[in-house]
């Protein structure tokens, strides 16, 4: 299994943590991908335990009207850990780097409460891409 794939599964297992049966989670499968070509231009990141194990991964899409958080999972036993915040820290300030000034993020309803601790707000909720009735959080960071 190539890099890509061992962190893709890992943003899998993370989001079944929350509840979700097999086929919702594979219906999420093509979206919950590290891109090879973000992992290239430094757009992909992980943060690594005191063993220096994966414990969480976090995509970001630097350069349009807004940088967009596009990914950030964490292994479920490391939920709680820290994990979770030294890559948002990290996405928002390579997004700064990239010069944005907002950091947009469409997140699972389970990881909202997160997102606004982080201090991000939320602005709406909008229709999911992959599931027809279901609805996701759009929150906002500013950078």
């Amino acid at each position: 299994m190539d890099e890509c794939d061992a962190l893709s599964a890992l943003c899998l297992r993370s989001k079944a943590h929350w509840g979700y049966d097999a086929s919702f989670v594979e219906a999420c499968r093509p979206y919950l991908r590290i891109e090879p070509h973000c992992v290239d231009a430094h757009h992909a990141f992980v943060a690594l335990d005191h063993e220096d194990r994966i414990v969480g991964v976090c995509q970001i899409d630097p350069g349009h009207s807004a940088g967009n958080l596009d990914l950030l999972f964490i292994e479920p036993d490391q939920i709680g850990t820290g994990a979770g915040r030294v890559l948002f820290q990290e996405a928002a300030q390579r997004l700064r780097e990239a010069g944005e000034t907002v950091m947009t993020i469409l997140s699972d309803p389970d990881a909202r409460g997160f997102y606004e601790a982080m201090g991000a707000d939320f602005i709406e909720d909008r229709p999911s891409d992959v599931f027809e009735g279901r609805t996701l959080p759009w929150l906002e960071y500013q950078l």
